[in-house]
């Protein structure tokens, strides 16, 4: 039982006398403290002879009931609780608000980069690719061989780059060059990362290797030339597919529902969940390094759920 006291004395002496309200024996344990504490003047009444007569005490006290006061605290603590919650959950889609648009902006950012670099590039190598050709038939002579080796080496550096990509990535990016692959499997803030270093360094040889052979002739410019074209390729439909559609930094259209490119899609998020040790580290040829470890089970429920998120997102 909470207990406040008022109290007021008007003497002419010091003296305490009897005093009927303070007389009963207290059942708290606050009004105990102070019936001892009166009792204990009563007893100094031979040291304060002087100041025996005139007394009056008035004691007052004013009693709360503890569950109505213990009510009044817990109604103070919900509308702070609710004054705060609101504050909160204002702050919450404030930063929710920014953080929408932020990556909104971002994927802005990185669609007109990559919309700039695949125009820029593709349009370069389809001219490089009909100068070159057309110079070729300026004698009179087709270059059968020359353009034959041109054709192959395009393919063939194509298909090898999935296989370089994939050493590279396993040997290199998860090892020795690890502080640069890191920013790629952390959350990315802005619109680009450390990682994206790595396809301004393959895009050295290619451009070394096409303007090699687009300024000689020659069976081994025409191999040169090939070769470039063929890691040109490569490197688009790499950013395509990685970049959009995987880790969706900018919107792909309709290629996001080819099958096949949804199983790769699939097979890369399993090397970023990293349940088979980080397999597969190829990317087109993904759903085949997690064939060869037995991860196809886990394959077909990243498919699944993929495809559940396109629907809903669609919806």
């Amino acid at each position: 039982m909470a207990t406040r006291i008022f109290s007021s004395a008007n003497f002419k002496g010091c003296s305490f006398g009897p005093n009927p309200l303070l007389s009963p024996k207290p059942k708290s344990f606050f009004a105990g403290e102070c019936y001892i504490f009166f009792k204990s003047i009563q007893r100094t009444d031979g040291i304060f002879p002087m100041m025996r007569r005139g007394n009056n005490l008035n004691a007052c006290f004013a009693m709360h009931n503890e569950k109505q006061v213990n009510l009044i605290e817990e109604e103070e603590e919900e509308e702070k609780n609710e004054n705060l919650s609101s504050s909160t959950k204002q702050i919450m889609t404030v930063r929710v608000a920014e953080r929408m648009a932020r990556k909104k902006s971002e994927r802005f950012t990185y669609l007109v980069a990559a919309i700039m670099s695949s125009f820029g590039i593709s349009s370069m190598a389809i001219a490089a690719v009909y100068y070159r050709f057309s110079c070729q038939f300026e004698g009179g002579e087709i270059p059968v061989s020359e353009m034959f080796g041109t054709f192959a080496l395009s393919v063939g550096a194509a298909v090898g780059m999935e296989f370089w990509a994939r050493w590279a990535h396993r040997a290199l990016w998860h090892a020795s060059l690890w502080q640069m692959h890191e920013s790629h499997h952390r959350p990315r803030d802005g619109p680009f990362e450390l990682n994206d270093v790595f396809a301004i360094i393959n895009a050295v040889p290619a451009i070394a290797l096409l303007s090699y052979g687009f300024f000689n002739r020659g069976l081994v410019p025409g191999l040169c030339f090939g070769a470039g074209l063929g890691i040109t390729v490569f490197g688009m439909a790499y950013m395509f597919v990685h970049d959009g559609l995987v880790h969706r930094r900018f919107p792909v259209g309709p290629i996001a529902n080819v099958p096949y490119l949804r199983r790769v899609a699939a097979a890369h998020q399993m090397h970023h969940l990293d349940k088979f040790n980080g397999v597969p580290y190829g990317l087109f040829l993904g759903p085949k390094e997690l064939e060869e470890v037995g991860g196809i089970e886990e394959l077909e429920k990243e498919i699944s759920k993929r495809i559940k998120l396109s629907n809903s997102s669609s919806n």
